[in-house]
């Protein structure tokens, strides 16, 4: 079998090349790509297969071309950077791939921006949706966000807007190395109005004299919006707490909050897990708009649906880690339905105030053969009285986690 090459190209096509991968080119008898990649070339005698019908059939050809035939694979930059090179190495093996790169978009857009980027986090919402970014994204001081024609910087700028995060500035780079480059900076509010070209790369960078609060875990729970003047419908940060640290959650977990009151869990959820999903869903509509507050307040974007679980569970996406913080008198259907649906190594963590909740809970768990512990958490939290400081002691919380048996540590 031929080594296949791998080859990033800029927007200048072929003139933008050093020789010897313009030799490449020339000497393929199949070079692949998407349809920009290939106009580039359009003289070229070889076969060529587009990616317009989709990645996955294209690869396969190329992997069968590359048995008999020189085999050159066209892409954008970079190919390593969100781009073909990984699914190429998948299809046909790393032992059977060069990748040759150009100089990506970041560099590119960096490089006009005028500032260096070796401490730049970088995103793509290129051929994905822009769930989750508000948490990945919040607080760093230099992003670079890879765009497509769905997800343009227009968009971008409004969903970012949606969290308040207008402490950033956008430098926007359009059709790098290409006649009609531009390169502009922008406020979001005015970006927000804006259409771009559809190949761009936006750089976002915080205003310097803005300070953004930081929240570690166990945020206090004073900065939750929640009901009043009734309050207790927000797992308590003590609770909250161990609570997570139970769940065990990795940086790409998904996770169920099932009555989710406040939001606080899932707030703290998205936070442990940026990479993830977190859905949450709660029965009381007038508990909604304090969710949704939280939501935006301290930038976590999760899913939140008005419903009694576990109606509409079967739409969610399989769970790593589940929080019960309230069932609505539903829960032994509620917890079959998570121990069922729960992934390999996951846990489902249950929070109990009565003595009979605690009982019903450890029952169904026998029931589903899931391994459990519990923990009874009675927490005093200091007050001032006069000159002096008293002990004002919370509602005991039974915190229950379940696992399979195979899974318990």
């Amino acid at each position: 079998m031929n080594k296949v090459k791998v080859i990033g190209i800029g927007d200048d096509g072929g003139d933008g090349l050093p020789p010897h991968y313009r030799q490449w080119i020339e000497e393929g008898e199949v070079i692949a790509g998407g349809e920009r990649h290939l106009s580039f070339f359009p003289n070229h005698s070889g076969e060529k297969i587009s990616f317009q019908g989709g990645i996955r059939p294209a690869l396969l050809r190329v992997k069968e071309a590359a048995t008999t035939r020189q085999v050159v694979v066209l892409a954008s930059g970079d190919p390593f950077l969100y781009g073909i090179a990984s699914l190429v190495i998948r299809s046909v093996g790393a032992d059977k791939v060069e990748v040759h790169p150009h100089l990506s978009s970041v560099q590119l857009a960096f490089a006009r921006m005028g500032e260096s980027w070796q401490q730049a986090h970088v995103e793509s919402i290129h051929g994905r949706g822009m769930n989750g970014l508000a948490q990945r994204v919040n607080g760093k001081e230099k992003i670079a966000i890879l765009t497509d024609d769905h997800n343009t910087p227009r968009k971008l700028a409004a969903y970012l807007l949606q969290f308040g995060m207008s402490e950033y500035e956008a430098f926007v780079a359009e059709n790098l190395g290409s006649p009609s480059e531009q390169c502009k900076w922008y406020d979001l509010e005015r970006l927000a109005e804006t259409d771009c070209s559809p190949l761009n790369v936006v750089i976002l960078k915080r205003k310097p004299e803005v300070v953004i609060p930081h929240w570690g875990m166990g945020i206090d729970d004073h900065h939750f919006y929640q009901r009043r003047p009734e309050k207790g419908l927000i797992t308590k940060k003590e609770v909250r707490v161990l609570s997570l640290a139970e769940m065990n959650l990795k940086h790409d977990s998904v996770v169920w909050d099932i009555g989710a009151g406040s939001g606080s869990v899932s707030v703290e959820a998205s936070k442990l897990a940026p990479l993830g999903e977190v859905h949450a869903i709660e029965k009381n509509e007038a508990d909604l708009e304090n969710v949704t507050a939280n939501r935006v307040k301290f930038r976590t974007d999760f899913t939140i649906v008005h419903g009694k679980a576990p109606a509409g569970l079967e739409a969610w996406p399989s769970p790593h880690a589940v929080f019960i913080g309230g069932s609505g008198g539903e829960l032994d259907e509620l917890l079959r339905h998570c121990c069922r649906r729960l992934l390999p190594g996951g846990r489902i963590v249950v929070n109990a105030v009565t003595i009979e909740t605690l009982t019903q809970t450890l029952h169904l768990f026998q029931a589903e053969e899931f391994a459990t512990r519990m923990t009874m958490l009675q927490v005093a939290r200091s007050k001032p009285i006069l000159s002096m400081t008293r002990m004002e002691g919370l509602n005991p919380v039974y915190v229950i986690c379940g696992s399979r048996k195979e899974d318990h540590q």
